[in-house]
């Protein structure tokens, strides 16, 4: 809930959050958003196949691990990452690469 007043802050409007890989697989798809948060251990499960739906989408990912951006898989490598713990201004700054790099 911390993400989700920090993103609140700085105006978003929030999608979510969702605590299982299925309901994140039906947000990613059919949900209309700018950019998404994606915790890389939903419940157990690896946030993988959510990330494959979003890329197909086109759409701005990031991130969020406590591994840094070592834990992340190939292909995902090159996306932003915020390692937690994670501040306001660490998100922020995260959040304006991401949609930074999709508007190229």
């Amino acid at each position: 809930m911390l993400l989700e007043d920090m993103l609140l802050d700085f105006g978003c409007t929030v999608v979510g959050p969702a605590a299982r890989l299925s309901t994140a697989l039906e947000m990613a798809d059919g949900e209309s958003f700018d950019v998404a948060i994606l915790d890389v251990n939903v419940a157990g499960e690896p946030i993988y196949p959510v990330a494959e739906a979003i890329v197909k989408r086109d759409l701005p990912l990031v991130f969020s691990t406590g591994y840094g951006g070592a834990g992340i898989r190939e292909p995902f490598r090159d996306r932003p990452v915020v390692q937690k713990p994670f501040s306001q201004a660490d998100l922020k700054r995260t959040l304006i690469v991401a949609l930074s790099a999709a508007k190229r």
